[in-house]
């Protein structure tokens, strides 16, 4: 197989799991800062012990150590905005819809960021993203906050996908994992007794989540635990690493596009578990159908691009 199909089955498996977060999220009874904090520390339990991981974080420069803990710290916010989306609105739908537009956000981004051109073809995929979400927001009032802190997200995830392409290097992908995460898990660590008590969306959307501090970390039964272990372990550790391998091969856009994947496998097993079917219109699922369209359409474009180019060269030798 060559290196870059390798790359698409592994950020599809990645895609697949990070699909099943969102349901989680909902399951999870806890704010989404505690929810993520737990989310931080098994996750990077699940990668500190892999053998040479310490040892390459040690062989990093301070220059990388300083850029990718300001990326963990934008991944941690990411996460928040995502599981708040979720408690705001109570509906794994709406967060994901919102999130899919992380393609329009990373077209504008990566020839920013990454110093490439802008691409046609992304750009007209990343305005029909905007015609999606005009229909997707066409829901109930009581969803808007949801949607807006969803678009956050979107936008959040985009940046910290665009410049781990930019600076991930020849850095073992393991191991900057580790930092990024670690440094989420501090950072979060930090603000977390601010945000409990000032910034709580769970709070705000008065959802039966306990509201005792002293219980937002830790007041679970095991049920939440093994969500949780799930949540960190296969659905994080596992996943972020083959996303970062995929990475490593393919541009951020093509990463992004395909996790545009993951509202649909969010989607499908929200309306089975959860009947959120229901409560959404035709237009909701015509805008997503929109959005997630640059899932299909992408490879081809690449493909088209990549035969022009070897046409060229070959021209040109000739």
């Amino acid at each position: 197989m060559n290196p870059n199909g390798k790359a698409y089955i592994q950020i599809h498996i990645a895609v697949l799991l990070f699909g099943i977060t969102a349901i989680l999220g909902k399951l999870i009874v806890l704010n989404e800062a505690s929810l993520v904090w737990h989310r931080l520390w098994i996750s990077i339990f699940g990668l500190v012990f892999i053998p040479g991981v310490i040892r390459s974080i040690r062989n990093m420069s301070a220059k990388d150590l300083l850029r990718y803990s300001g990326i963990g710290a934008i991944i941690c916010l990411h996460w928040i905005t995502f599981y708040g989306s979720i408690k705001l609105g109570d509906n794994v739908s709406i967060t994901l819809a919102s999130f899919a537009t992380a393609s329009l956000f990373t077209a504008l981004l990566e020839p920013l960021i990454t110093g490439t051109k802008f691409q046609r073809e992304e750009m007209i995929m990343g305005i029909s993203a905007i015609v999606g979400i005009y229909l997707v927001v066409d829901v109930d009032e009581f969803y808007y906050p949801a949607i807006v802190v969803g678009l956050i997200s979107a936008f959040l995830a985009a940046l910290f996908s665009t410049l781990n392409k930019r600076y991930i290097k020849e850095n073992n992908l393991i191991a900057v994992s580790t930092v990024e995460l670690g440094a989420g898990f501090i950072f979060l660590t930090l603000i977390l007794p601010l945000y409990i008590r000032d910034f709580n969306w769970g709070k705000l959307a008065m959802s039966n989540i306990d509201k005792n501090p002293a219980h937002l970390l830790f007041g679970m039964d095991i049920h939440p635990f093994w969500y949780i272990l799930t949540l960190g372990l296969l659905c994080t550790s596992f996943a972020f690493v083959l996303s970062l391998l995929a990475l490593k091969r393919l541009s951020a856009f093509s990463t992004n596009l395909v996790i545009n994947l993951e509202p649909v496998y969010g989607i499908l097993l929200a309306a089975w578990i959860f009947k959120e079917g229901n409560d959404l219109t035709g237009k909701f699922y015509l805008g997503t159908a929109i959005i997630l369209s640059g899932v299909i359409l992408h490879p081809y474009f690449v493909y088209l691009r990549k035969k022009k180019l070897r046409k060229l060269v070959s021209n040109q030798q000739a």
